[in-house]
């Protein structure tokens, strides 16, 4: 197994895929998608623009889907819901499709979505996408943050580091075979000085501090939890994602 963390889409390579490749966005875009399916709902479906997220949706049933728009952290007006975790109970969610675009989640899924397996991952479901990897095996694994607007973000590479730094103590494979570019020493290396306060990283993070101002204080204790959903969102036609059935 090969693992590369990216911290950005754009970074990624342009002319391969891997035969695994993992989003993340975990504030809040992932842990929205792991929280509304670990909560009964029938699929996530994302979208990079508004309008054709509109345009899809209108072929639903309104008893049956849910819209969720976010811009710069903010709820996009005429949708039923932002990008928080929060608002999706099981009461609201359960038997329905989220129909999401977010300012940087949905992007990173979007630019990864021809890979032959696609996961959404988050710290609060990481368990189960290691899980899934120790089982599944697969030769190479992209970690890929969604960061914030095209740069680097500390939430989402403290994940990807959780990750990786679980798959690196549970394979036992050196880090040195096992990472594929320098960036998962970072990521490990992050993770490992932060693990006992994720919380505290999310308050230095640049998009923590602008969802602070945004009174999402509890949106931050929520997110900074690990492992405390066993759900593996996993796509099954583009831009559709369910509850994988182990």
């Amino acid at each position: 197994m090969k693992l590369f963390v990216y911290h950005t889409p754009e970074l990624t390579p342009t002319d391969e895929a891997p035969e695994c490749a993992i989003a993340v966005d975990v504030l809040r875009a992932t842990s929205t998608m792991a929280t509304v399916l670990a909560a009964g709902g029938e699929a996530v479906q994302v979208f990079s623009d508004l309008d054709q997220l509109l345009d899809v949706s209108e072929t639903w049933p309104p008893e049956k889907r849910l819209r969720a728009g976010e811009r710069g952290g903010s709820k996009v007006a005429g949708f039923e819901l932002g990008n928080s975790p929060l608002d999706c109970t099981e009461e609201l969610v359960k038997g329905r499709r989220l129909f999401i675009s977010t300012t940087n989640g949905t992007r990173a899924l979007t630019r990864i979505q021809k890979a032959p397996i696609v996961i959404a991952a988050a710290l609060i479901n990481r368990a189960a996408v290691v899980n899934f990897i120790l089982e599944k095996q697969p030769e190479t694994v992209w970690i890929v943050g969604s960061g914030w607007e095209g740069s680097f973000s500390l939430e989402d590479t403290v994940c990807a580091g959780a990750i990786a730094h679980s798959l690196w103590q549970q394979t036992h494979i050196p880090l040195e075979e096992l990472a594929g570019n320098d960036e998962v020493a970072g990521a490990i290396a992050l993770y490992s000085q932060w693990q006992e306060n994720l919380l505290g990283l999310f308050h230095q993070a640049s998009h923590g501090q602008r969802l602070l101002r945004l009174e999402c204080h509890e949106d931050l204790k929520y997110c900074s939890q690990t492992d405390i959903l066993d759900v593996l969102p996993m796509q099954y036609e583009p831009g559709v994602l369910k509850s994988h059935k182990r």
